[in-house]
């Protein structure tokens, strides 16, 4: 027995109802995802003080989980938080009416549970290999984050450490305690 497989096309994509989900297409498969509150409150915290920062400095923008970016392999990938330089900026509106063509400079993932680490890795792989400079991994219920030069360049932060813009955010550091002081501890 066949199985049909469906080609979505970017307008269709731009159209598909998918409120409260974060959508993506991988490998020719839509993917919904909700995330909880501890998910929410991190992303929402964290977009609101990199938005701050990088209008603050005119680095370029920050995108929440509805920002879709096309990969060099053809999948939509949607960070939970991103962030785009000012010179890979889209400048014209008909260049902002679409998805995002490659992977933002900086690609935050917050861990869910039901997140496989398989999972994250391929996600991680496909953003480096599409232009990602810096990936923070955000794991709420451990109260920790990865940052990742690339998939193989990593370091674990724990709630005593900061993230740090390094040189794609030059200057931003965050406080893992102030980012997680966002929960309601156990």
């Amino acid at each position: 027995m066949e199985t049909a497989v469906k080609t979505w096309t970017e307008e269709e994509l731009m159209r598909f109802p998918h409120e409260g989900c974060k959508c993506e297409l991988v490998d020719d498969e839509l993917r919904l995802t909700r995330a909880g509150m501890d998910h929410a409150l991190i992303g929402a915290s964290l977009a609101a003080q990199l938005g701050d920062y990088v209008a603050t400095h005119r680095l370029g923008i920050v995108c929440g989980p509805n920002l879709g970016c096309w990969m060099r392999s053809g999948n939509l990938r949607c960070a939970d938080v991103s962030f785009i330089g000012v010179a890979r900026t889209p400048r014209t509106a008909a260049a902002r009416e679409g998805f995002f063509r490659g992977a933002p400079d900086l690609v935050v993932e917050i861990v869910e549970s039901s997140d496989r680490p398989q999972r994250i890795g391929e996600k991680l792989a496909e953003y480096f290999a599409s232009g990602a400079r810096l990936a923070w991994v955000i794991d709420p219920a451990e109260k920790s984050a990865v940052a990742y030069r690339s998939p193989e360049q990593s370091r674990l932060l724990h709630v005593t450490d900061v993230l740090d813009g390094d040189d794609v955010l030059p200057g931003f550091r965050l406080p893992l305690a102030e980012l997680f002081a966002e929960l309601l501890l156990d």
